[in-house]
């Protein structure tokens, strides 16, 4: 036995400290180290660029409602797999594996509460659950949504983030295009505003449907919004794109957005709104 080894042999046995996994958030925009603490207490935007963090369901459900107010609504089961898709992996797997990393059903969720005293229901999606992808579980909960706005008389808000359709559930993801149209007809039918905040991405099938059909059109600061992908476009016209193309501030410019509100100033605006489309639940 060394010298080395009595010595350590000797020493009283200190335990490792253990500490948080994650203690920093790396921006992908500046790629500036913050302190996640500090990220998150200023809503997942980075304090140096301003960059607008992609967020989940529940934060994104804390941070719109009053404290204590709202309450999730349970997802609707639609039929899973119904064409035995396979490609690298079986798709049942990839729906598990899904459900396994977000802790929830589908790519959307609905909840209902109040925003400053004002009732509503808010959906929002999960770009976390398969790129927020829009199969049928996430056309049945859409539908969902609009029908509780309608059992409450209250406005719906509809938080889009997604990859486009679920190539997976094929024709049957792209009917969930119409079937949304006809529950936004429903709520226009009944008064009710229904109202689309685009965060990034928003774009394929989801923007071609439900993500442009709102009586307010908002998106956060530099949120991806468009159909087709940019070099897509580029190649099929041959020309370059303009600077900002298909970010919001962009399509706020062209006429496409009505506002671009940053995340701080959300719930605030979100209240405005709402008062001002309902004046008579508003007062009361």
């Amino acid at each position: 036995m060394n010298w080395l080894t009595r010595v350590r042999n000797a020493m009283p046995f200190i335990a490792k400290r253990e500490t948080e996994g994650n203690l920093w958030n790396k921006c992908p925009s500046c790629s500036q180290m913050i302190f996640i603490k500090e990220y998150e207490e200023n809503l997942s935007v980075c304090t140096v660029c301003g960059h607008h963090g992609r967020i989940g369901p529940h934060a994104r459900f804390s941070q719109i409602f009053d404290a204590n107010s709202w309450s999730m609504l349970p997802s609707p089961r639609a039929p899973e797999d119904p064409l035995k898709f396979r490609d690298s992996k079986k798709y049942v797997d990839r729906i598990k594996a899904a459900r396994a990393a977000t802790g929830e059903h589908d790519a959307l969720l609905n909840a209902k509460g109040r925003i400053e005293g004002q009732g509503v229901v808010v959906g929002v999606q999960d770009f976390a659950f398969m790129g927020g992808s829009m199969g049928v579980g996430v056309g049945e909960a859409f539908i969902a949504g609009a029908k509780a706005a309608l059992a409450d008389k209250v406005p719906y808000i509809i938080f889009t983030a997604a990859g486009g359709a679920r190539m997976q559930e094929g024709i049957l993801s792209l009917m969930q295009m119409p079937r949304t149209t006809v529950a936004i007809a429903q709520l226009r039918e009944a008064g009710l505003p229904y109202i689309v905040v685009m965060t990034d991405p928003t774009t394929g099938g989801v923007t071609a449907s439900y993500a442009m059909l709102g009586d307010v059109q908002m998106a956060e600061p530099n949120a991806l919004i468009g159909f087709a992908g940019q070099r897509v476009i580029q190649d099929t016209i041959r020309e370059k794109l303009p600077e900002g193309f298909q970010r919001a501030e962009y399509l706020l410019d062209h006429g496409m957005l009505d506002m671009v509100v940053e995340r701080k100033d959300l719930r605030e605006t979100l209240a405005r709104l709402i008062s001002y489309l309902m004046p008579e639940k508003a007062a009361a």
